[in-house]
């Protein structure tokens, strides 16, 4: 099925769920801020969030500096 992952298409596989999304992205979910659809998805419901057809997803990832 066909997302929308950061502004870009993306093809996923049916009944995954955000940690999948973030597996698949090598992602921690403790280092990244997830929305669906424009609402927050809170890290605790990553892996029961299940993903549809045209989902708009936004990851942001935290990076450290100096």
């Amino acid at each position: 099925m066909q997302i929308h992952l950061n502004g870009e298409k993306r093809q996923v596989p049916d009944q995954w769920t955000i940690a999948d999304l973030l597996q698949e992205l090598k992602i921690e979910n403790r280092y990244c801020a997830v929305e669906r659809n424009r609402d927050v998805v809170p890290r605790e419901k990553h892996a029961t969030t299940l993903l549809n057809i045209d989902d708009v997803i936004e990851v942001v990832t935290l990076v450290g500096g100096g």
